[in-house]
């Protein structure tokens, strides 16, 4: 088999370049950033492909925005394989699932994003397709019904979640490589940065882009939309390229602070901080006090406060660090009752 044919060099464009899919990485070598990832999944590629046999089973976790989506893309690019994309909701009974993998062909790959929210009837039916190649199914009803075992083609399932406790113990156990991702230094964002600004036909200066690097909370998602809505900043302003003045300027017009916190973040902080004065409080709570879903909250902005130091999440609740406190411009409580063992040096 032969690679897809593409006009546009996939060495060309790095990074993730979610919401744009023409600054998503096509190959293995055009994705910067996670580079133990990187680099034994190059392993596990080439040993698949000497083999010719199809990659077995990936399982990808991490916040959103860090490149499994792109990451999947790039396996059955890698592998001269056809990618079928779906998503844990959007297969709500088992006859869609047989119907997905009825119609595989041999080493493709089956991409299910937030795979954690697959029904257990689809799980049961996902197992032996993973493990054996067939899919049982039911045909009639009563005493009539019978079961019928279908072939399924050698093929690859690729799962991504942002939340892998959520995933069953058999289902996480059939996944023979498990990858975990992680928030992007400064310095790999600015490298994202760059290339994508270039593409985009607005160059960014060296300065800015550290800039924007600093504020798009290790993020690869984070950092393509805000070289986007800059660039819409310096277009306006009849400048051909993004300098630091209209970086800041445009970040500041969007509510991006220097540590990359925006709107939600300092609401979350201004609640744990001034609402609550430093004591613990629970998620549900913490959710409707700055009118965000609990679930948005928990996935998308805590794990950034928390790398960040910012914010702590523990059994008695959600609490503000010290490093919260000053980013904020206040004073911790100094009653023992607030925040113990949070604030001292």
């Amino acid at each position: 088999m032969t690679r897809h044919d593409d006009s546009l060099d996939p060495r060309e464009v790095v990074g993730d370049g979610s919401g744009d899919p023409g600054l998503r990485p096509k190959t293995l070598d055009g994705f910067i950033g996670q580079p133990e990832i990187r680099s034994n999944l190059s392993v596990y590629l080439k040993a698949a492909l000497q083999r010719t046999e199809p990659l077995d089973h990936v399982l990808l976790y991490g916040p959103p925005g860090l490149g499994k989506t792109t990451l999947a893309h790039i396996v059955a690019y890698e592998m001269a394989a056809s990618i079928h994309v779906t998503s844990g909701p959007a297969i709500q009974i088992p006859g869609d699932l047989v119907g997905i993998l009825t119609n595989l062909e041999a080493g493709s790959v089956l991409f299910i994003d937030e795979i954690h929210r697959l029904s257990r009837p689809v799980e049961e039916i996902l197992y032996p397709a993973m493990e054996d190649g067939k899919v049982d199914i039911l045909i009639g009803k009563g005493p009539a019904a019978r079961s019928i075992r279908l072939d399924v083609p050698p093929f690859t399932v690729i799962g991504a979640t942002t939340r892998q406790g959520l995933l069953t113990g058999p289902l996480r156990d059939r996944f023979g490589i498990v990858l975990s991702f992680g928030f992007y230094p400064p310095d790999e964002l600015r490298l994202i940065i760059e290339r994508t600004a270039s593409l985009l036909g607005f160059p960014v200066t060296a300065d800015a882009a550290e800039e924007l690097a600093r504020r798009s909370r290790g993020t690869p998602r984070i950092a393509n939309r805000l070289v986007r809505r800059v660039r819409d900043f310096a277009q306006v302003g009849g400048s051909d390229r993004i300098s630091l003045n209209t970086a800041q300027d445009a970040l500041d017009r969007l509510q991006v602070d220097a540590r990359g916190l925006d709107r939600i973040d300092r609401l979350i902080l201004n609640a744990l901080t001034e609402r609550y004065r430093g004591r613990p409080v629970g998620l549900d709570n913490l959710a409707a006090t700055i009118g965000e879903d609990a679930q948005t909250l928990e996935e998308v902005y805590e794990p950034y406060l928390i790398q960040q130091g910012l914010m702590l999440r523990t059994p008695r609740g959600r609490w503000a660090t010290r490093a919260a406190w000053e980013h904020l411009g206040r004073t911790p409580p100094s009653d023992s009752d607030a925040s113990p063992g949070l604030f001292e040096e």
